[in-house]
C-alpha cells in the first residue's frame, strides 16, 4: 500500500530540532550527574558519534538515544537527582528509563546501563565500569576499547552499524580481533569480512 506524505515546509527544521533535543537531554542528565558527584560515562550511540566526530564529523549518525553507565550502588542517587531535575523514572522489560517532559515514549528518555551488569541476559559479557571512561568536553564518555568491546557484546543490528562506522573512520581495524576474547573477535571478523552488511 502506498501511502501519499506531504512534507511541510518546515520538515528539516523539525529534524535539526529532533537533533538538538537529544543533545540537550543528554547534556541535561550528564550535567544533573555532575552536580550530584555521580560517577557515570555515556554510551552506546552517543559515546560512538563522539568517537566517530574524533576523526570525521562527517561520518557521525543521528540517534535519538540517551544511554548513560552508572553503578548499581549508586542507582539511588541517579534516580533521586534526575527525578529532582524533572525526569519521571519508569522501568520497561527491565530496563531503567528516565523521560523528560512527561513523554512516555522511550526514545524521549535517558536510559540507564548498570556497570558489572547485563544489558540483555544474552550478551555476551556485563558491561564495564564506570572508570573505564574518559573527558570529552563536559561529560565522561565511555573509553574506545570498553565501547567495543560492549558493542560487540550486544551485536544487535544497531551495534553492528556503530561498529561498522567505527570501521570506516579507521577507529577499529583488524588488528583489534587479538586482543578480544575468541567470540567477540568472530563477531568483528565477521563485519571486518562483510563491512557493507
Amino acid at each position: 500500500m502506498n501511502t501519499h506524505v506531504v512534507f511541510g515546509e518546515d520538515t528539516f527544521n523539525r529534524v535539526v530540532t529532533a537533533v538538538q533535543r537529544v543533545r540537550e537531554r543528554l547534556e541535561c542528565a550528564t550535567r544533573t550527574l555532575e552536580r550530584a558527584g555521580v560517577p557515570y560515562a555515556v554510551v552506546g550511540d552517543n559515546a560512538v558519534a563522539a568517537w566517530i566526530a574524533s576523526v570525521d564529523e562527517s561520518a557521525v549518525r543521528y540517534t535519538q538515544k540517551v544511554e548513560l553507565l552508572v553503578r548499581t550502588c549508586d542507582f539511588v542517587r541517579v534516580k533521586n537527582a534526575l527525578e529532582v531535575a524533572g525526569y519521571v523514572h519508569r522501568t520497561v522489560a527491565g530496563v531503567n528509563l528516565f523521560a523528560d517532559g512527561g513523554t512516555v515514549r522511550d526514545w524521549h528518555s535517558v536510559r540507564i546501563v548498570l556497570a558489572g551488569e547485563k544489558v540483555r541476559l544474552v550478551d555476551f559479557a556485563p558491561a564495564p565500569d564506570v572508570d573505564e571512561s574518559e573527558r570529552v568536553g563536559a561529560m565522561q564518555v565511555l573509553s574506545l576499547g570498553p565501547l567495543v568491546h560492549m558493542q560487540l557484546s550486544m551485536f544487535r543490528t544497531n551495534e553492528c552499524v556503530n561498529l561498522r562506522d567505527l570501521i570506516d573512520v579507521g577507529l577499529v581495524d583488524q588488528s583489534w580481533t587479538g586482543r578480544l576474547p575468541y567470540e567477540l573477535a568472530a563477531r568483528l571478523q565477521e563485519l571486518l569480512d562483510d563491512p557493507d552488511g
